[in-house]
């Protein structure tokens, strides 16, 4: 059990931007395409956290064309490159899939001033 965790710490990212549920943030993506491989930026609010080490992921959500998209990052995967915060969020859950059935100004998140 113990090399398993030493494989898994030496594969975990150093620099973890600290984000929290409700902020909204853009996570760069590298997408592979043929021998290409490219970055797309996916900017949304962060709806989910899962901690555990390794596998800790995170759910953005994004309303594009009137239709909800929601994508599962794991934070600790070299597919994700990099994540900038662009506003925080003042939030009272840790889990905001209430969002879900929300449609326009009540689906916002108020923002919090630091």
């Amino acid at each position: 059990m113990d090399a398993l965790k030493l494989i898994s710490e030496s594969s975990m990212k150093e620099n973890v931007p600290a984000f929290n549920i409700g902020d909204t943030i853009k996570v760069h993506v590298r997408i592979k395409e043929g021998d290409k491989s490219r970055i797309q930026v996916f900017e949304g609010t962060v709806i989910a956290k899962k901690h555990g080490g390794i596998s800790e992921t995170f759910t953005v959500r994004r309303v594009a064309h009137g239709c909800g998209i929601e994508r599962v990052f794991p934070l600790h995967s070299p597919v994700v490159d990099k994540v900038e915060i662009v506003r925080s969020g003042k939030v009272r859950r840790a889990k905001l899939y209430y969002l879900r059935d929300r449609v326009g100004k009540a689906a916002k998140v108020k923002e919090q001033i630091r």
